[in-house]
């Protein structure tokens, strides 16, 4: 048994044996790509294990992470910091091994991936990604960015419709720093994937302007010359639809549905070591042959390490400074003063007058890009002057992802997981439906990003209640470690962008009106650093007696409720509440100062009203809207749903009357 041989026997046996002693997870998958992923890493793969974080690291991305011991695996072998304890604890409490790759948890996981396709449109992101900085920072004669992206995908990833997505915008811009391994088992949970799946995905690929090729993926000789020939390919991406049995070598289980989600069992292991010629005893084994394979390729990755470290030591001027920008992502310690100094009060739809504060942002912090799924002119996300990425110029700030929302937000989460930039998407709140499973994991990887929602209610009026969200808001504000800002006029906008940009730690969702606002007066000694604080006291009264809060459009119509509510002798504060998410996360005793104690609340806004009873308690009242819209100028809308300060009044006076 070669030294190859026996470290891929090593990788399927680790996996075998932590699936068993968990008795859960997916034995089949890693023991099938066992011997492709072992030909990446110690051929191909560009990486350091002492710095998981090199900025020219080329990335490793398991899209199918349901076989994630196989990764777990390669990592402890590699010599990441992964202990084979960690090996052992797979799938337990508290264990860095968990039943899908988590980034930021695991040492060497590139990104959180389990839901298909997900991990190839953050693979596009990545390569992407890898483009436009290159394009910015490398020279003829010293180039700092030139990483690859390999991909190994599953049955599952390339149905999954975000695949498809963001392989054809892949295909569209030719990044032919992309590799995609496609395991072609055959078997999916229910049985052999002829029940449900029988296109060409060669051809297909092909068809999206991608470089197909067909191996054996079991015969390494093929396996190995498929991917030099990807890697040597430019101007397109590459797919490799490699032919492999799952749980290879299992003597009743390979090839099986079974093989797919299960433990093998005692026996099969057993039998299954045996037949390979693997000791059954002890498990976990690893041979020294196969740790030094891997501290081979350690060492040859060395050289080209120091190199970088010297090029970027030796960076001055200009391009030095550009660096700096990109690689830590930089934001002006006094970036809200700068957007609140083209925050000019007027009135306006926040989705225009959130792009004026954009475009002084971008001006502020050269790492804002993005782009729209083929709505810029209406989410008016457009960076100004500044190019359009295309297929061989990257150099632009503007990204067209076509009519594919799921494939952008998994594509823009792979751009922030590069490293490089904070970048958005946009799209109306009502799409927000189709981009969902991957903003989720935005926010489980806690990624810098920002998805600009605009026509974000009832208001937008005519196209009726198909575009008209209005359950929108809470679903989005009830993702984890997602922030949901509705500004109401340009201040609030320029706190959503200094917001969005200084949050390191999770991606926020904008959602911006379709119709003008009026200008929101405040007192001259307003202090405009709460505009930050997620919810503030926008009009106030001595000693009131109703709180009013309202987010985005509806604060001007709780602004006009007050002075009909006063003319009748009550005693009333406004709370405008951007960012009711972080307005939670502020100290109690802040809390109480905005919201008061014991005072009545009502909260006014154009969404479904249940999770604002939390908010107003037993006694408050919610306005909100519990139905579907309605086909109209937005005008009569309000009239009718009750969005008008009269209306409103009319509702807290029969309230507590």
């Amino acid at each position: 048994m070669s030294v190859f041989e026996k470290t891929v026997r090593t990788i399927q046996f680790l996996s075998v044996d932590a699936v068993e002693k968990a008795n859960s997870g997916h034995p089949g998958t890693p023991m099938a790509l066992a011997g492709i992923a072992t030909e990446i890493f110690i051929r191909h793969l560009r990486y350091n294990p002492h710095d998981p974080s090199w900025p020219n690291r080329d990335r490793f991305v398991l899209s199918c992470g349901h076989a994630s011991m196989l990764l777990y695996s390669i990592l402890h072998l590699a010599g990441y910091d992964l202990p084979l304890e960690e090996l052992k604890n797979f799938r337990q409490w508290g264990s860095r091994t968990p039943g899908h790759p988590e980034n930021f948890l695991t040492p060497g996981v590139e990104t959180t991936t389990g839901p298909l396709g997900q991990g190839i449109g953050n693979a596009v992101g990545m390569a992407l990604a890898g483009k436009m900085a290159a394009a910015r920072l490398n020279q003829p004669d010293s180039e700092l960015i030139d990483y690859r992206v390999f991909v190994l995908a599953s049955d599952g990833d390339i149905m999954e419709g975000v695949a498809s997505e963001a392989s054809s915008i892949a295909g569209h811009l030719g990044l032919d720093n992309l590799t995609v391994v496609y395991d072609d088992n055959h078997i999916t949970i229910d049985g052999n994937t002829e029940l449900a799946f029988s296109e060409d995905v060669a051809k297909r690929y092909e068809a999206y302007g991608w470089f197909s090729q067909r191996v054996d993926g079991h015969n390494p000789d093929q396996v190995r010359v498929a991917l030099e020939r990807a890697v040597a390919e430019t101007n397109r991406p590459s797919m490799i639809v490699a032919r492999t049995h799952i749980a290879i070598g299992a003597p009743t289980k390979q090839d099986t549905a079974e093989a797919h989600g299960k433990p093998l069992g005692k026996k099969e292991v057993e039998a299954t070591k045996i037949a390979a010629g693997w000791p059954v005893e002890p498990t976990f084994l690893i041979p020294d042959e196969s740790r030094a394979l891997f501290r081979q390729r350690a060492e040859e990755n060395r050289p080209g390490y120091e190199k970088w470290q010297r090029t970027v030591s030796s960076l001055n001027g200009q391009r030095a400074e550009l660096w700096k920008k990109l690689s830590a992502r930089e934001v002006p310690e006094n970036l809200f003063t700068e957007l609140l100094a083209v925050a000019q009060p007027k009135a306006g739809a926040t989705r225009v007058l959130a792009s004026g504060v954009e475009q002084r942002a971008a001006a502020l912090v050269p790492s804002l890009v993005g782009g729209a799924a083929d709505l810029a002119s209406s989410t008016n996300t457009n960076i100004k002057d500044q190019g359009d990425v295309r297929r061989g110029d990257y150099a632009g700030r503007n990204l067209h992802f076509g009519i594919r929302e799921h494939g952008m937000a998994a594509i823009v989460n792979g751009m922030s997981l590069s490293g490089f930039f904070i970048p958005f998407g946009s799209t109306f709140l009502i799409f927000s439906d189709y981009l969902r499973p991957a903003l989720r994991l935005s926010a489980i990887m806690h990624a810098q990003v920002v998805q600009v929602f605009t026509h974000d209610s009832v208001f937008l009026g005519e196209d009726g209640p198909t575009h008209e969200p209005v359950e929108h808001l809470w679903a989005l504000r009830l993702i984890p470690s997602l922030d949901v800002v509705r500004p109401a006029d340009a201040l609030e906008c320029a706190a959503a962008w200094t917001h969005a940009l200084t949050r390191r730690n999770g991606p926020t969702a904008m959602a911006l009106t379709r119709q003008n606002l009026p200008v929101l007066e405040r007192s001259a000694d307003f202090d405009n650093q709460c505009l930050l604080d997620g919810a503030y006291i926008l009009s106030d009264v001595v000693d009131p007696e109703l709180v009013l809060i309202a987010s985005g459009s509806e604060v001007h119509v709780a602004v006009e409720a007050k002075k009909i509510l006063e003319s009748s002798g009550k005693r009333v504060r406004v709370v405008s509440a951007p960012c009711w998410d972080a307005f939670e996360r502020q100290p109690p005793e802040r809390q109480a100062a905005v919201l008061g104690k014991g005072i009545p609340r009502v909260a006014v806004e154009a969404g479904r009203s249940p999770p604002w009873r939390a908010v107003v308690g037993e006694t408050g009242l919610v306005i909100g809207i519990d139905r579907f819209g309605a086909s109209a100028p937005w005008e009569r809308i309000a009239e009718e749903l009750g969005f008008t300060g009269r209306k409103v009044a009319e509702k807290i006076l029969a309230h507590w009357s």
